[in-house]
């Protein structure tokens, strides 16, 4: 069984850590050192939320996902990584803050849990889930190219209007990402049938045990507790 909760940073700064050292890992196993999202400032921004997956214990983490809202001490990942390549992408962004805008980002899961989809599937369904809750209408987010359809089927569209399409690269020369946007998180038109009535599932129950199917086949079972 593994834990998937979501906390404020700065309300839990030993969690935070832990969720860093993972992350720092797995960026350097791909021969990534400098990402905007690994910046620790974010820990003392209140308008960020932390996603965790660790042992019910809470001693080891497995992985997790950071929600940084619009609007706090620091610019969104996105923005950082994109003003460079997109000069209008900052003046963009500011058309949806005022409704209420965010990222998530700092997505990862440890190789302890490889195949189960949590870095695919679940990490990406509770953080659309939990939007409404944190007052986000749009949610945005980089996607590595093996992500792109996971991200489309929980409501996610192309952001065309950025870079080449929707697509430049970050954070290496050899590496593509995609920009991708939910409109408004209290629809989500786009999504997929299933992959939605998941998601408002986890928004009506954010506490819940459930039992999953691993993409090798495999039962497991994770609670939730999303309660913000």
């Amino acid at each position: 069984m593994i834990n998937i909760r979501i906390f404020r940073a700065v309300d839990d700064i030993k969690s935070c850590q832990k969720f860093i050292e993972g992350h720092m890992k797995i960026l350097k196993a791909f021969g990534i050192t400098m990402i905007t999202s690994a910046n620790i400032e974010w820990f003392v921004d209140p308008f960020t939320y932390v996603i965790i997956v660790e042992s019910m214990s809470g001693d080891k983490v497995f992985g997790g996902a950071r929600i940084q809202i619009a609007g706090g001490k620091n610019p969104l990942p996105i923005e950082s990584a994109i003003c460079e390549l997109d000069t209008n992408f900052h003046s963009i962004l500011k058309g949806y803050e005022g409704h209420g805008t965010a990222e998530v980002c700092g997505l990862w899961n440890s190789r302890e849990v490889a195949g189960l989809g949590i870095g695919s599937i679940f990490l990406t369904r509770t953080a659309v889930a939990v939007a409404p809750k944190l007052n986000i209408k749009s949610l945005w987010a980089l996607c590595a190219p093996y992500t792109v359809e996971m991200a489309q089927k929980t409501g996610f569209e192309i952001a065309t209007f950025v870079g080449n399409e929707g697509t430049f690269y970050y954070p290496k020369d050899d590496l593509l990402a995609t920009a991708v946007i939910i409109y408004d998180t209290n629809i989500l038109d786009k999504a997929d049938i299933d992959e939605k009535k998941e998601i408002l599932l986890l928004r009506d129950t954010p506490k819940q045990l459930k039992t999953e199917k691993s993409r090798r086949g495999e039962n497991f079972t994770i609670n939730f507790d999303l309660t913000v």
